[in-house]
């Protein structure tokens, strides 16, 4: 009897051990779906906002991003858009803002005492576009400098692409033997320029090229141009938290989706 008991107790344990461990098992089963789905949500941050400065070339991508990032978090975001210099001066005098998405990492020198960390986002690719059909046979940077070529530049003082102009023209031994007959604020100011026929070349981003007026010459002189769009996050940034939930957007495949999808490439 006693020897049936006994068997009767270790039955009873056992099925118990067993119902604990499915009762476990399907807990665990249960809580990781809903883990995953809170961990793929973007951060609420509905009453906060910021304050992003921007390069006018990149203005197409980032709204997009911009918007989005604002529809998904709640954030308030208030864009500049404007050349790399009137940006420098606004940070480096108002002393306010939270991100400059600057052309190139080197527009943030101006401001690097305002810079307290640099995320590189995408590759910036500077061309060479000329009209539909290349009538002036433009196939390299050395014919840049014949005589019948109209040529329209960012402005080197103010713009990276209009730096990148001028150290082109250094590297070839072009300067001074270009025409030159205009340069711009903006890199968008200069398709304007190609389709109303007031130029025959413009050195602009690729992603800037309006293929309707203009096709890019294919051709290596170029490569060693590309720069980097970092985002720049600045010390005066007075709304920390806000902050950083942007920055893991700006990383995010989300983001960088939005900027494959305006024509750049992803930074190494």
């Amino acid at each position: 009897m006693k020897k049936f008991f006994a068997l009767m107790l270790a039955a009873t344990m056992a099925i118990g051990m067993l119902t604990g461990c499915g009762a476990a098992s399907n807990s665990q089963t249960v809580n990781e779906p809903d883990a995953q789905v809170e961990s793929t949500q973007l951060l609420s941050l509905e009453g906060h906002s910021l304050h992003i400065f921007c390069g006018a070339g990149m203005k197409n991508a980032f709204e997009e991003i911009a918007k989005t990032f604002e529809e998904e978090s709640g954030c308030k975001m208030e864009v500049t858009y404007a050349n790399a210099a009137q940006i420098q001066t606004q940070i480096n005098t108002a002393q306010e803002g939270d991100f400059f998405i600057a052309g190139s990492e080197g527009e943030l020198k101006p401001v690097e005492a305002m810079v307290e960390e640099s995320t590189p986002l995408v590759k910036h690719i500077p061309v060479l576009a000329v009209q539909p059909g290349n009538p002036k046979g433009i196939h390299a940077a050395a014919d840049l400098a014949k005589e019948d070529v109209r040529m329209v530049i960012g402005d080197p003082e103010a713009t990276p692409v209009g730096k990148i102009a001028m150290k082109l023209f250094k590297d070839f031994g072009l300067t001074d033997k270009v025409n030159i007959i205009s340069n711009t604020a903006t890199a968008p100011a200069m398709n304007q320029a190609l389709a109303a026929d007031e130029c025959d070349v413009i050195l602009v981003w690729k992603e800037n090229v309006n293929s309707e007026v203009a096709e890019i010459v294919d051709t290596p002189d170029m490569e060693a141009y590309i720069k980097q769009i970092p985002a720049a996050r600045l010390t005066c940034s007075a709304d920390q938290e806000a902050a950083d939930g942007f920055l893991s957007f700006l990383t995010s495949e989300k983001a960088q989706d939005i900027w494959v999808n305006f024509g750049y490439e992803l930074a190494a």
